[in-house]
């Protein structure tokens, strides 16, 4: 016995004699701008409706999802409330509203306000549309009540 092993390529590559060719370079390279704009992950957005906006610079954004029942199939609605960061307070009560995902702001928010789709009708208040109507209506009746 001579000790010697026969070599076997039999599970390994063969030993490639020629150098890999180098991938052409495109001619134009991305900008900076360019490749953070494609990294950059697409956020959630929802659009739905305002539903309170007494907090500075936050509104509380409800969001309807029609939804299967997974056993009796019917279909049933769903309602999400999400509270989203209103940076010019332009958002009013009943607006229709697009919002997206964005990072934590605070304990409860994670939206932010994109755009306003549709303005609501706001409705205003009794005193106010008599006022208007007739401003001697509600003087006369104070002064009856004082006598």
């Amino acid at each position: 016995m001579s000790g010697a092993k026969p070599t076997s390529t039999r599970g390994r590559r063969a030993a490639s004699t020629t150098p890999p060719t180098p991938t052409p370079t495109p001619a134009i390279q991305p900008t900076p701008q360019a490749e953070a704009k494609v990294r950059q992950p697409r956020h959630q957005q929802k659009v739905g409706r305002v539903v309170s906006d007494k907090m500075q610079k936050t509104i509380v954004v409800a969001v309807e999802s029609l939804k299967k029942h997974p056993i009796y199939k019917r279909t049933y609605k769903s309602t999400a409330r999400f509270k989203a960061h209103d940076e010019t307070n332009d958002a009013r009560l009943n607006d229709t509203v697009r919002i997206e995902e964005t990072r934590p702001l605070s304990k409860d928010k994670r939206w932010r306000l994109v755009e306003i789709v549709k303005r609501g009708v706001q409705t205003t208040p009794v005193a106010e549309v008599v006022a208007e109507l007739d401003p001697d209506l509600l003087t006369s009746d104070t002064d009856e009540d004082e006598e």
